[in-house]
């Protein structure tokens, strides 16, 4: 259960129609598979203990008592395994008759939480056997136990603060005010509803969303364990389409007649994040009452795809979606700044690179909504000292293709003289040497709009503005930077797309060909043969691994610790993504986070994209001098463990008898191969 993972199951096993010893054994032997595959919740479908399609046999208390005979079985079973699990049966109290749901852990009947709607229309007649729960809570003897019975009801783990628990069964879900509101305002972070919801033609996608939506609109993990095979058929047919979703998306599903578990982990410390940062979510827990409970802590390893790009889809047809959509909204914000300034033209830097190329086609688009032709797009290219060949060339076919008006700018006598001015020799290669030459790049661009009345669209994306790569008062600014809301790793993307729909073969190998060149600012000599010389992500980390960590770290505040943890798991299958090296990028990257903030304090307007952004006038707002001391000393922590590891490694190897006595680390996987040594740190803190 280690950072707010649980291993959660809704389960439908085959039963008998009125047959409770039977059922009760089938649960018990399910519950006793599901804890050895290290699943700590279970849920089970609406009155699995008699079958939900009994009809009056309910009414007879010979089934009653058989149906809490097999509960007592169930508690039995429990007191040795380390799991909470949820099964549904009918409970008699005060005279009247109650579906319920029994909530059991380690030989303790919880509590019995009753249904609060009772479907009775078209096939179902549940008010002809039932009485609607209520959310008074009172003490009752059932089982052997006495337990509080009612609707407001939490179960909370004192293990694991992030588990609270909260019931419904089936219907209660389909009113228009579920239970399950109210259960998530009082604070639980997972939803268990055990149903029996017939199959009818349609009603399986229904249900779907009806879960998704559910879990999205509480911020909660949502359980669904549906009825299936063994059910009467005499009027109905019932699936075991059982569901697990999690803030709207369904992260486990058992196809309706297929078979089967839908088993994953929930992220409950990903459910409280979102909370914290939702002021609509207001919390409610008046006439509440909490039952507590314990589990042993275990570890959870991950089987939930963790995406290695969390901004980019992994469908090929959304992927496509997404990137339409970002360039329409990147080019209506810019349509609307170029005509509300009444600018003549649009000034960009363009390099040959990805980023200069993404706002050059995101320009000539907002030429397209305003009718303007794309001649009013001044592109202007200024080679200097690093400057290669290949992006040269790739920059003015480009243009060409686009039909921008193109210019060049030859910058190198200026920068020689603005280092004249300031004394620093022409042999220096410093970080001075680098940032002279971006400086001037923005010096012409800002002059070249001035003169022509139009406006410098800055090229940066969210990556780099996350890293601080970008030269202040350099290509740091702009009049409106049309790139600050996407990440590096969706540029990429976006450019890819618009290389499939390219309007000519020489426009698609052009774009292609941006897209293979390594990225880079070329601000420093080429090597001999002509090749860049300076590669950006050998200098401060792969793209694909800092845009994961900028996710986690700005969409849900997760700590190194838990990064780590789910960079392990998605990245497992690449061998050069050691441990050593996820944690070595991770520490560069809040380094850079925390050291470069001072640049976006005063960024230039840019439209929001995505749901994480860095605009000081949008969701991001932190002090420029914050020091990450805390963050630090996390990271030294999940150092020394994987060292700690890997001495333990060396001394199994050398000594496997002796290495039986050692501790066991915080980290958890022990990497074969690859490097076990931190790089140096990047030389240089912007371009």
């Amino acid at each position: 259960m280690q950072y707010g993972f649980i291993r959660a199951a809704a389960l439908s096993p085959a039963l008998r129609v009125a047959d409770c010893r039977y059922n009760a054994l089938q649960i018990v032997q399910a519950m006793q598979q599901a804890e050895a595959q290290g699943i700590q919740l279970a849920v089970f479908p609406e009155l699995c203990l008699t079958g939900y399609t009994c009809g009056d046999l309910f009414l007879q208390r010979t089934l009653q008592q058989g149906a809490e005979q097999g509960l007592r079985t169930l508690l039995q079973a429990s007191a040795a395994l380390n799991l909470v699990a949820v099964a549904g049966l009918p409970v008699r109290h005060n005279g009247k008759l109650y579906n319920c749901a029994a909530v059991v852990c380690r030989g303790a009947l919880l509590g019995l939480v009753p249904k609060t709607f009772l479907p009775n229309y078209a096939e179902f007649y549940e008010k002809r056997h039932f009485s609607a729960g209520r959310p008074q809570v009172e003490w009752i003897d059932f089982g052997g136990q006495r337990v509080p019975f009612g609707t407001s009801l939490l179960f909370c783990c004192r293990t694991m603060e992030s588990f609270v628990l909260g019931v419904e069964i089936c219907e209660d879900v389909w009113a228009p005010l579920p239970p399950s509101t109210h259960h998530a305002l009082a604070g639980a972070t997972v939803i268990a509803n055990l149903s029996a919801s017939d199959e009818t033609v349609g009603k399986a996608e229904y249900r779907r969303s009806l879960v998704a939506q559910q879990s999205a609109r509480l911020l909660c993990a949502y359980l669904y364990a549906d009825a299936g095979h063994g059910e009467s058929t005499t009027d109905m047919v019932f699936a075991a389409h059982d569901l697990i979703a999690e803030n709207g998306t369904v992260l486990a599903e058992a196809k309706p007649f297929q078979g089967g578990p839908a088993v994953t982990e929930l992220d409950l410390e990903r459910m409280l994040a979102e909370r914290v940062r939702n002021t609509s979510f207001v919390p409610e827990d008046a006439g509440y009452e909490r039952v507590y409970f314990d589990l042993a802590p275990v570890a959870v390893p991950l089987t939930r795809a963790v995406s290695t790009t969390p901004f980019v889809p992994g469908d090929a047809a959304a992927r496509a979606a997404r990137c339409e959509l970002i360039l329409e909204m990147q080019a209506d914000g810019l349509a609307k700044r170029l005509e509300h300034a009444h600018a003549k033209t649009a000034v960009i830097g363009i390099s040959g690179g990805l980023d200069s190329c993404l706002a050059l086609l995101v320009a000539v688009r907002a030429m397209r909504i305003l009718h303007r032709a794309s001649t009013d797009i001044l592109a202007v290219t200024m080679p200097c000292f690093g400057t290669t060949k290949r992006t040269r060339s790739n920059a003015e076919i480009l243009c060409g293709e686009l039909a921008v008006t193109f210019q060049e700018i030859e910058i190198g006598n200026t920068v020689k003289s603005h280092f004249d001015d300031i004394g620093l020799p022409e042999s220096d290669r410093s970080i001075t040497y680098e940032n002279g030459q971006a400086r001037v790049r923005t010096l012409e661009l800002m002059d070249v709009a001035n003169r022509t009345g139009g406006i410098v669209v800055g090229t940066g994306d969210l990556s780099e503005l996350a890293l601080g790569w970008a030269t202040y008062n350099g290509d740091h600014m702009s009049m409106y930077g049309v790139n600050a809301g996407v990440p590096k790793t969706l540029v990429r993307h976006i450019v890819r797309y618009e290389a499939d729909t390219a309007h000519s073969e020489t426009l698609r190998r052009v774009l292609l060909d941006i897209l293979d060149t390594p990225v880079s600012p070329e601000l420093l000599p080429a090597e001999a043969n002509g090749e860049i010389a300076q590669k950006t992500e050998s200098l401060i980390g792969p793209y694909e691994l800092h845009d994961f960590y900028l996710y986690y770290v700005l969409r849900f505040g997760f700590g190194p610790g838990k990064i780590f943890h789910l960079a392990r798991a998605a990245f497992a299958g690449q061998p050069e993504y050691t441990d050593a090296v996820l944690l070595h990028w991770l520490e560069n990257f809040y380094r850079r986070f925390f050291m470069q903030q001072f640049k976006r304090s005063c960024l230039p307007d840019g439209p929001k994209i995505g749901s994480v952004t860095l605009s000081p006038r949008g969701d991001w707002r932190m002090p420029s001098d914050a020091r990450n001391d805390l963050w630090a000393a996390e990271l030294e922590g999940l150092k020394a463990a994987l060292s700690a590891q890997n001495a333990a490694k060396s001394v199994r190897a050398a000594d496997p008898a002796h290495a039986a006595s050692l501790p066991q680390s915080g980290v958890a996987r022990a990497e074969e191969s690859g490097r076990d040594t931190f790089a140096e740190d990047a030389p240089h803190e912007e371009k």
